[in-house]
């Protein structure tokens, strides 16, 4: 959880410079900030910005089943494990989201963190069966 935790911050400080930096340069009107209407920013800043709010929604599912497995002692193993590929498939995708932003191995990187989260979901779940 620190990791992901980690990852937001680190592509939140990402997403300022590059808004910072653009702003600099002219390419988004300081006026846009006011109701952060950016649609008309270069794309490496939408880009970055999109990142940001991905790292509160699949996420948050992730959070909410780490916290929840914590209160019912559900922390085995394959728990402890598809959390953290979950994270290393976030770290991943944020990677490329930022980089080359290669759609198809971005959505791959996404969909197979979604089965990892869905996989600590059914262990919670089974233990209630």
């Amino acid at each position: 959880m620190f990791l992901q935790v980690f990852l937001t911050f680190s592509v939140m400080v990402i997403m300022g410079r590059r808004r910072f930096a653009a702003a600099r340069k002219g390419d988004i009107p300081l006026a846009s900030f006011k109701t952060m209407q950016l649609g008309q920013a270069p794309e490496n800043v939408q880009l970055a910005s999109r990142n940001f709010e991905n790292q509160f929604e699949i996420p948050v599912l992730f959070f909410v089943a780490c916290l929840l497995g914590l209160h019912l002692q559900v922390t085995g193993w394959f728990f402890a494990v598809n959390g953290a590929l979950f994270v290393v498939s976030r770290v991943a995708h944020s990677w490329v989201h930022l980089t080359n932003n290669h759609v198809l191995t971005r959505f791959r990187l996404f969909m197979l963190g979604c089965l990892f989260v869905l996989l600590q979901w059914l262990t919670l779940v089974a233990t209630f069966i």
